[in-house]
């Protein structure tokens, strides 16, 4: 028996098709120069190397999400699996208050960021993984797509990009993290990647 994850499915609607070849009208511009030309093509500063992704991973993809769109989908899902969190903590009886003379401090217990990251990574790797959509994306119409081939993806990778993106939220540095997490795609060029995309070989792009 093998735990290896299944391929992506070859009837994936948002899975890159192969371009046409140069000489059939269909080329892009980011296809290798003719000899003679020495102008470096646009990705050659590929970060991942060239290696799989080729010069231009982006050819044949919808454009990149705008970066405050995915924080505002971010927030979202923030709220929608927070108030689940929150539930589910209260019923656990994991909430934890301090009380100091007229003073009712509330806190966050280990038990309840236990939760928090069960929660957030299982809700984010199996929506990732069914559509490449949480809620927040699909409300916002974003989508997150494997660099290399535009493909919805796979339970692994979804699983990777969840933990790195929600488990040091969950039990260290909430608004730290997510700040930094959220901000990085601002400034991140040419694929505008936060952290977790970078470790999980993601983009995020635009449906509408």
């Amino acid at each position: 028996m093998t735990t290896e994850p299944p391929p992506p499915s070859e009837d994936d609607p948002f899975k890159k098709k192969p371009q046409p070849p140069p000489d059939e009208g269909g080329g892009s511009p980011y296809d290798t120069p003719p000899p003679g030309d020495t102008t470096p093509p646009p990705y050659a500063g590929d970060p991942y190397g060239g290696g799989p992704y080729g010069n231009d991973p982006l050819a044949g993809m919808p454009p990149l999400a705008d970066s405050g769109k995915r924080i505002l989908a971010r927030l979202i899902d923030m709220v929608l699996v927070g108030a689940v969190v929150w539930l589910v903590a209260w019923g656990f009886n994991v909430n934890e208050y301090n009380v100091d003379g007229e003073n009712i401090e509330y806190g966050k217990s280990f038990g309840q960021s236990v939760i928090a990251a069960v929660l957030y990574v299982a809700y984010d790797t199996f929506l990732t993984t069914q559509t490449g959509q949480t809620l927040g994306k699909r409300l916002l119409n974003l989508r997150v797509a494997n660099l290399d081939n535009g493909a919805t993806p796979s339970a692994q990778t979804s699983l990777v990009r969840a933990l790195v993106l929600w488990v040091p939220f969950a039990f260290c540095c909430a608004c730290i993290w997510t700040a930094i997490a959220g901000g990085w795609s601002f400034f991140d060029k040419p694929y505008k990647q936060g952290i977790h995309d970078k470790a999980a070989k993601t983009v995020v792009v635009s449906t509408s």
